[in-house]
């Protein structure tokens, strides 16, 4: 079943959110990129630092993308399943 449609605001407070999200990660993780490889280069389970960075800033982005091409009207075709015919 379909998602009934949201308002225009509230897709483009979401995309907003998560645009700004995603800028404010990158810029965090480029400013503090000699911190987060000494942190991972410690040993331990630190090495698990830039795999957390990475799935935190790959979820902030998808979802302003997806954010963003619902705000355009762009959605995925759907097609209903198609009936089997009784032979």
């Amino acid at each position: 079943m379909a998602d009934p449609p949201s308002s225009p605001w509230s897709i483009r407070l979401k995309t907003l959110i998560f645009g700004l999200a995603t800028a404010a990660l990158y810029l965090l993780l480029f400013s503090h990129e000699e911190q987060v490889l000494t942190m991972s280069q410690a040993g331990r389970w630190n090495f698990l630092l830039p795999i957390a960075v990475a799935f935190i800033i790959s979820y902030a982005h998808g979802s302003f993308t997806s954010a963003f091409w619902e705000m355009l009207g762009v959605r995925a075709k759907s097609e209903a399943p198609k009936e089997k015919s009784a032979e």
